[in-house]
């Protein structure tokens, strides 16, 4: 639990306070050790792995990334000629995309081992070990011998994303990876200023373990950071174990390790969510026999790929959430996983996987140590599995049972964007490719142990992914509707599910007070751009109790936005959209457990400006995709503050309930079906409230 915010923090400085230690005096000065000859080892791994580790999984995910290290070079884009803008930018994107340091530097003409580019600056990406589990816990023979792989593997995505976007803005660029590389990776760190030698090994400051490098090449002009310089020993222990370090100051990551949660057992995650009430029930009412299975066809933009909302929105579904450079260097990636969702089965299955909560366990631990932020357990309910898939075949229920991941969307970003901006697509897209991956490597991992498993991300599922996040108890449905809200993240969040015939454990619900808090609260609804959100009351919609969201009028807005990419506004608003440093946990505390307190906390919200644009946190450039090059948006770029007049459309508000029988056939496909929102407004009239579905459950 973080004690000091990083608000005023800027993105590009990293959560290690780099900017503290001191330096030669120039980016070209030579650091001692590269005239030193060979340079010391990195510390090491000093784990093999066993028998039932999960190395081998990650291999083909390593391979599908090194493919994509060089492309072609687009039309220079319209950015700032500023070297120091560019290494901003590039450091900024980095740290979202949760590198542990990044540094800019010069490339020393030693540094190339094979073919020589005519790059003069390499962009640093370090990636530091997970933490080793002690002892004997869930999970642990899966992982031990995987961290330096694992390390890896994170290193060279990012490389490759990162070579990939310098190239949409017109420079050339290639990734160098630690298994595909024409660099002597140790040696450009060292120039840029991310690690030293010390004690034998190449180290790295304010880091004790081992470590990953993987480098960008480019012509690109940057401003390069300068090589660390020697410090004595007392100087190291003052620059890198002062208090301010220690205890997190200025909205750096803590020395303290307990402060960033590495004294919990790795299946439990960093957020302490054993401490949220567990019910055995969801708390919104579901009439499981009422609930009808629908196809991927149901879903607003599938419609609108089939011609249902007219042409217009037909093109814009191809583009929505890629019109931007940023997440155009993901698209290849997340296409590139989807022939491996699924998988051949090992023959023999491994004896020591029959206890069901271990085995659960172990996921969690997995999923945790390959990057996912929260995961949960569950049944698969057979209305939540789709009744088609989008390309018309039928869906047969063929897995009992699911692992739900969460992937933070990231909370700077968050701050620093209106929601509906140019970034909100590219915060999507980083968190379904980084679930792809996840879900992939854990996946093969489960059919090597000789049961059956498959991925289901955005890009291709076969099941519906919010029913699981409900059942997984990582969350409540909240007002946003359709959407699933977790008392750590809020809605700041997208998932990926792994189904599987292994046995675990299911998780049972959670009740944090949610329906309580967002019947006080209307927030989302008066910040949502189409009036999409309700401010009323929930319904019955399908067999299930919720505050039903117009998805007509919120699709059309997502596709059609001329001033941003995709939308996220009802994410960035919300009050559950948290920090989480020590004072935001003792407002949770109380929003959870004294509901008197939950309207006067909801009316705070705004008092305090959480949800208004934070400048420190905007780190990157508004640019269109279009035509295979970056331009300036003709249309300009959203950048609302908070709409305190917003809820005046609360008493002409309609939403429009498309009803499971109004929904286009599954095996309907490139056949447009109309969308009638006269009949489905009719829908919201007749629609039956949560409490006459109680008593007519009861008399039945």
């Amino acid at each position: 639990m973080r004690l000091f915010s990083h608000r005023k923090r800027s993105v590009h400085l990293g959560p290690y306070p780099l900017e503290r230690l001191p330096r030669l005096a120039a980016a070209d000065a030579r650091p001692v050790d590269l005239d030193s000859g060979r340079l010391p080892p990195r510390p090491a791994e000093g784990e093999e792995p066993g028998p039932r580790s999960a190395a081998p999984a990650y291999r083909l995910y390593l391979d599908l990334f090194n493919q994509q290290r060089h492309g072609p070079v687009a039309p220079a884009a319209p950015i700032p000629d500023d070297p120091v803008d560019a290494a901003r930018n590039l450091k900024a994107g980095l740290y979202f995309l949760d590198a542990d340091m990044v540094g800019c530097g010069l490339i020393p003409t030693d540094a190339w081992t094979g073919e020589r580019q005519a790059h003069r600056y390499g962009v640093v990406i370090l990636i530091g070990f997970t933490r080793k589990l002690g002892g004997s816990q869930p999970g642990d023979d899966w992982i031990d011998g995987t961290r330096q792989v694992n390390a890896g593997l994170r290193a060279t995505e990012l490389a490759v994303i990162t070579a990939h976007y310098i190239r949409t803005l017109g420079h050339d660029a290639t990734a160098h990876t630690p298994d595909a590389s024409d660099l002597d990776l140790d040696r450009v760190a060292l120039q840029a200023g991310l690690v030293e030698a010390r004690r034998g090994q190449l180290r790295v400051p304010y880091m004790g373990g081992g470590f990953e490098l993987a480098v960008v090449s480019t012509d690109w002009e940057l401003d390069p950071d300068a090589p660390l310089a020697r410090r004595s020993p007392l100087a190291a222990v003052r620059s890198t174990c002062g208090l301010g370090w220690m205890l997190g100051r200025g909205g750096t990551r803590a020395g303290i390790g307990r402060l960033n949660g590495d004294h919990r057992p790795l299946h439990m995650g960093r957020y302490p969510m054993e401490r949220i009430k567990r019910v055995d029930s969801p708390t919104t009412l579901i009439i499981e026999d009422e609930v009808p299975r629908v196809p991927v066809r149901a879903g607003g933009f599938p419609r609108a790929a089939n011609g249902d909302m007219g042409p217009k929105f037909q093109g814009d579904v191809k583009v929505f959430a890629w019109k931007t450079p940023h997440a155009q260097s993901y698209v290849r990636q997340i296409d590139a996983m989807v022939p491996h969702q699924d998988g051949k089965v090992a023959t023999d299955v491994d004896p020591a996987s029959a206890d069901p909560d271990r085995n659960a366990d172990a996921l969690k631990a997995l999923a945790y140590h390959l990057g996912g932020d929260m995961a949960g357990v569950c049944r698969v309910p057979t209305y939540a599995w789709y009744s088609h898939r989008k390309d018309g075949s039928v869906v047969e229920p063929y897995h009992a049972n699911a692992l739900v991941i969460l992937l933070d969307q990231g909370y700077e970003t968050m701050e620093g964007a209106s929601g509906d901006d140019w970034v909100s697509g590219a915060q999507s897209m980083r968190a379904y490719m980084r679930g792809a991956q996840i879900a992939g490597i854990i996946s093969s991992h489960i059919r090597s142990l000789g049961y059956s498993a498959r991925s289901h991300t955005n890009a291709e599922s076969d099941v519906l992914h919010i029913p699981l996040v409900l059942h997984a108890g990582l969350g409540e449905l909240s007002r946003i509707g359709e959407l699933v809200l977790n008392p750590f993240v809020g809605p700041r969040f997208k998932s990926v599910v792994v189904t599987t015939d292994m046995p675990v454990t299911p998780d049972r619900h959670i009740d944090f007070g949610l329906q309580d808090f967002c019947s006080k609260c209307t927030k989302c609804a008066r910040e949502c751009p189409c009036a999409a959100i309700p401010f009323g009351d929930k319904v019955m919609f399908n067999g299930a109790e919720m505050w039903k969201p117009d998805v007509e009028r919120c699709t059309k807005y997502r596709l059609g936005n001329l001033r941003g990419s995709a939308c996220g506004r009802c994410m960035k608003t919300c009050p559950f959209n948290i920090e989480g440093v020590l004072a935001e946990r003792a407002l949770l505390w109380a929003a959870i457990k004294l509901p008197f307190t939950r309207r006067w906390l909801a009316r705070l919200d705004d008092k305090v400006g959480n949800g208004s644009i934070n400048p420190v946190k905007k780190w990157w450039w508004d640019l269109e995709w279009r035509d295979g090059q970056a331009i300036v948006p003709p249309k300009g770029t959203n950048a609302r503050d908070l709409d305190m007049e917003g809820d005046k459309v609360a008493a002409r508000q309609q939403i429009a309930l498309y009803t499971a029988d109004m929904l286009p056939p599954g095996d309907a496909i490139g056949v447009p079906v109309k969308l009638v929102r006269k009949e489905a407004l009719a829908r919201t009239e007749a629609a039956e409230t949560p409490a006459e579905a109680r008593a007519r459950v009861d008399r039945a």
